[in-house]
């Protein structure tokens, strides 16, 4: 059934007084996903007051708790997978510099905001939906380096690629929770730039099908 647009209000359209309190309930969202208590903590009660937003305005947006925790999960992967893509077209068109652009990208990304860390890397059980949200978005970014490696290396798609995309993405997953738990100590730049050297040493080009000059710029970067 269509609906008709809500009324405008002190200049400002209906919809957009929507959009606001839809992006004032996802805030909301990540302060109680991300909070030191994790996904134990949001309600729809929770969030109504951590938004100042009444039941009403909840429900205007999403249809319960678990449309809220998506929502805010997406928002999350939608924001970090945008400035990355962002930043290796700002970087240097050699292997190393889009290698750490990428990856200092993400890693300030979590540190800036640590709430983003504790909602992508939660081990706790908690909201089922965003155990399977949390695979998904791990398949975006996996998905994102085999596109952005067919597209600089010239590798064409195949098993080959698959493996080392899942592999490093895979990987620096788990290093991002361990660093965000604390159980991984080192500064931001130090787990950039010994992540850097890992993903130059395991993306060999030339493993994945890329063509035979192109692999050898990227061995020559490596030293």
């Amino acid at each position: 059934m269509d609906h008709a647009p809500l009324r405008a209000y002190g200049g400002v359209s209906g919809d957009e007084r929507q959009a606001e309190r839809r992006a004032q309930l996802i805030e909301a969202g990540l302060e109680l996903l991300g909070g030191r208590d994790g996904e134990s903590t949001l309600s729809v009660r929770g969030a109504c007051k951590q938004s100042g937003l009444t039941a009403r305005y909840f429900y205007e947006s999403f249809t319960d708790r678990d449309a809220l925790a998506v929502a805010v999960l997406d928002h999350v992967v939608e924001d970090i997978a945008v400035s990355t893509v962002k930043a290796l077209a700002a970087a240097a068109p050699d292997s190393r510099s889009q290698i750490r652009a990428g990856l200092a990208n993400i890693v300030h990304a979590i540190s800036a905001d640590p709430r983003r860390g504790r909602l992508l890397f939660s081990a706790a059980p908690g909201i089922a939906v965003l155990a399977a949200r949390r695979v998904e978005a791990n398949r975006l970014f996996a998905r994102m380096l085999a596109r952005h490696s067919q597209e600089f290396y010239g590798i064409r798609n195949g098993p080959g690629l698959g493996l080392i995309t899942e592999f490093l993405v895979g990987g620096m997953s788990q290093t991002l929770a361990a660093w965000q738990n604390g159980s991984l100590q080192m500064s931001a730049e130090r787990l950039v730039e010994r992540s850097t050297e890992m993903f130059l040493a395991v993306g060999n080009p030339s493993d994945a099908g890329a063509p035979a000059g192109r692999a050898g710029a990227i061995a020559s970067a490596k030293t």
